[in-house]
């Protein structure tokens, strides 16, 4: 378990500044409104340097998905990091963390995964947002659609050769999934996604269940106080992993769930800094 100091200085190597002050409500700065409150510890990660924007890539079946862009404005073939949602979607929570990845050298995109089923940022409440948009996603719709992106990702100029994928909370389950889908997936980082729980049509394998088909090595990144996801499955899932002679790995930090995500009070300053630099070393061996 990583129990280290806070990093003062984490905010300023990482290219990012926090905002002085908030203002407004959540949907007026780009953040889910089920995501509320948005915290002052929130951080604003500034896109000079970056070429950045919203794009469209054909998704599986012909649908035109959107997505988020980042990549340094100079240099050619970088890296390519799949930047997979939380539940809330692709709100301004997820441009950022993309943001810094391409300030870290990456070309990073984010989906909007939900895109079929309706807009999650604009749904109010987690009951409905399960019940009117998660409920319909299908983990192979998925799987298809980030190959999809794998495949606009190489014709827009990352080198897919080098690939990664990282996700939160809902998509940390995913990133564990894509590791164990896609052959060409070089490396993984799951921020505290759920490895197990019951199965149906739309959901029928979990992390813990293809912890010995992955594909790449990916490193988890979870904590002891997380609700949600009990330290049981976590040892559970590090010894599944062990036992398949797997290369990957979960830390456990002293932190909640959603520990990374800034703009919310689960955000931790101490556990944050070491987490986000142990997942910039892990995909830095693309």
């Amino acid at each position: 378990m990583d129990r280290l100091p806070e990093d003062e200085n984490w905010v300023r190597m990482s290219g990012v500044s926090r905002r002085a002050a908030l203002g407004g409500g959540a949907a007026a700065l780009g953040y889910a409104l089920a995501a509320r409150p948005v915290t002052a510890s929130a951080i604003r990660t500034p896109a000079d340097g970056l070429d950045e924007g919203m794009v469209q890539f054909p998704a599986s079946g012909g649908f035109r998905m959107n997505a988020y862009r980042a990549r340094p404005a100079t240099g050619r073939a970088r890296p390519v990091v799949l930047v997979i949602q939380e539940i809330f979607g692709l709100h301004e929570w997820i441009r950022d963390v993309t943001r810094r990845l391409a300030r870290a050298g990456f070309h990073a995109i984010a989906p909007d995964l939900f895109q079929r089923y309706g807009d999650p940022t604009k749904v109010a409440d987690m009951k409905t947002l399960r019940a009117t948009i998660i409920s319909k996603v299908a983990d192979a719709d998925v799987m298809a659609d980030l190959d999809a992106l794998v495949a606009f990702a190489a014709s827009d100029g990352g080198n897919a050769r080098r690939l990664g994928i990282t996700g939160f909370c809902w998509g940390g389950r995913i990133t564990w999934l894509y590791a164990a889908h896609n052959p060409q997936l070089k490396a993984g980082v799951a921020w505290y996604g759920r490895l197990t729980g019951e199965v149906n049509a739309m959901t029928p394998r979990h992390p813990l269940d293809v912890a010995g088909q992955l594909k790449a090595p990916v490193l988890g990144l979870y904590g002891t106080q997380d609700r949600g996801i009990p330290v049981a499955d976590v040892e559970a899932m590090n010894a599944a992993l062990k036992a398949a002679g797997k290369r990957s790995v979960i830390r456990l930090f002293e932190a909640d769930h959603g520990f990374l995500a800034d703009y919310r009070p689960s955000f931790s300053p101490t556990a944050a800094p070491v987490a986000w630099a142990a997942a910039l070393a892990w995909l830095r061996k693309l």
